[in-house]
């Protein structure tokens, strides 16, 4: 009997263990079980003329389509996107921009230009409109010498953010995007940058403005009226493109790298941004309107935060899923997934992933997936004070010398029942040693008991 209730013991602590340590399995992929028999599929534009595409979205990285995305083409002018990133983290836009003799001298006789003269005195905020209002070369120049020091470095600065930013295929040796065979991207490395520069909104307000004046300066007496080139915000040139959801870009050509365009649009709470290159005029705007139109009839944001109502999504909870364990944890705030208008929750999953971030307080990264594409990554924030208190714990950052930790409940439970057994060989070994014992210890007694009585009677006969 007390056998019986050992075992029953060890088995409902198994189960318990088993129970409680199932949902922190990592990394976790949670996926929802279905019967539906309805194909899981990403839509498709139409035919694109332009060499190389890349639509994404600006929120979550998804991206929606892609046409050549990682073959290196010249990327003329809209280099100038990153030399905008990098003055606005380097730099105030109070800070004097002074125009040297080789800004002035070696962007001079190209189209590019808004006229600047040596030793011309700017605030950097006024050089960034007329470099990215009117791709003036000189403005390029002039800001990649206050920001870098001199344009060799700066153009190493660039180089270096592009690989930060996840570039695999660019280089950049220039920072206005003037003919160079060294000076190349590709169209996904070009969107990884034109996303993170919209993140900024000093960068956002600048591409976004249709004109802009630039005051007197110490060489100009009159005012700097500068223009807009992007045909689908301003209609400078032309109102054949204006595209009403349109909130900026850049544009860009030279006679080697065609008609390359960086444009950001936003409808609802949806902003994208098309990357095009190699194009021929006016593909680079045809091309970019209908691969918008394309993205958002197609496609709907959701915030994660509601997600748990998603068509009665159980990607959050089931056998699977996280469960009670998201209790502890927060995703960004205003974090958002981007998936098909057409999809259906149940094929979202999830995985749980190190983070990145050196914040203590972000535990995890959570990506979620649909139809083979990676629609969204959330960070995960403990909303405890002490974060270990936090079922993922054991996750460590990307940057941490140590292997996280996976703990696996069949693991678990093997070790549980291997525990019962041994227990179990020992009771009985136990008992069976102690049965032997005391049968060797009767035995013996016996034996002795025996003697003495043969003894005992044999003394008896000597004295009768």
């Amino acid at each position: 009997m007390k056998i019986r209730s050992l075992a029953a013991c060890f088995l409902t602590a198994a189960i318990t263990v088993t129970a409680s340590l199932g949902p922190v399995l990592l990394p976790v992929r949670a996926e929802a079980t279905t019967t539906k028999t309805s194909e899981v599929s990403w839509p498709k534009p139409g035919h694109v003329n332009s060499k190389c595409a890349v639509l994404m979205d600006v929120d979550t990285g998804t991206v929606l389509y892609s046409k050549h995305p990682d073959k290196q083409k010249y990327p003329a002018s809209i280099t100038k996107v990153m030399t905008a990133l990098l003055a606005l983290e380097n730099s105030n836009l109070s800070d004097e921009v002074d125009f040297s003799e080789e800004a002035v001298y070696k962007n001079e006789g190209n189209t590019s230009h808004i006229a600047r003269q040596v030793h011309e005195k700017m605030t950097m905020e006024q050089t960034l409109y007329g470099m990215m209002l009117e791709s003036a070369n000189e403005c390029a120049w002039a800001i990649a010498e206050t920001v870098g020091g001199s344009e060799p470095n700066f153009v190493k600065m660039m180089n270096k953010k592009a690989k930060e930013l996840g570039c695999t295929h660019t280089h950049f040796n220039n920072p206005n995007g003037l003919p160079d065979p060294k000076h190349k991207t590709t169209a996904m490395d070009m969107a990884r940058i034109a996303r993170a520069a919209y993140q900024n909104p000093a960068f956002a307000k600048i591409v976004g403005t249709k004109s802009y004046q630039i005051p007197k300066t110490n060489k100009h007496k009159t005012k700097t009226p500068l223009n807009n080139h992007h045909c689908m915000l301003n209609y400078y040139h032309t109102s054949r493109f204006l595209y009403k959801y349109c909130m900026g870009g850049k544009t860009g050509y030279t006679t080697k790298a065609n008609s390359t365009l960086v444009t950001y649009a936003k409808k609802g709470n949806t902003t994208l941004v098309c990357v095009v290159l190699d194009a021929h005029n006016p593909d680079h705007y045809t091309d970019t309107t209908n691969l918008f139109n394309w993205g958002f009839k197609n496609f709907k944001s959701i915030k994660v935060s509601e997600l748990r109502d998603f068509s009665q999504s159980n990607v959050f909870t089931g056998n699977n899923g996280l469960g009670q364990n998201l209790a502890l944890v927060e995703p960004a705030e205003n974090s958002t997934v981007i998936v098909p208008r057409s999809a259906d929750s149940s094929d979202i999953t999830m995985e749980v992933t190190p983070s990145p971030s050196k914040d203590e307080k972000v535990v995890g990264l959570l990506r979620f997936t649909y139809a083979n594409h990676e629609v969204g990554n959330v960070q995960l924030r403990s909303t405890e004070k002490d974060s270990d208190s936090y079922p993922f714990h054991n996750v460590k950052k990307e940057n941490s010398k140590d292997d996280y930790i996976q703990i696996n409940p069949l693991v678990i439970i093997a070790a549980v029942v291997l525990a019962v057994i041994i227990l179990f060989l020992l009771f009985f070994g136990l008992r069976k040693l102690n049965d032997t014992i005391s049968i060797t210890r009767r035995d013996r007694y016996s034996a002795r008991k025996g003697q003495q009585s043969y003894r005992k009677i044999r003394r008896n006969d000597r004295r009768r």
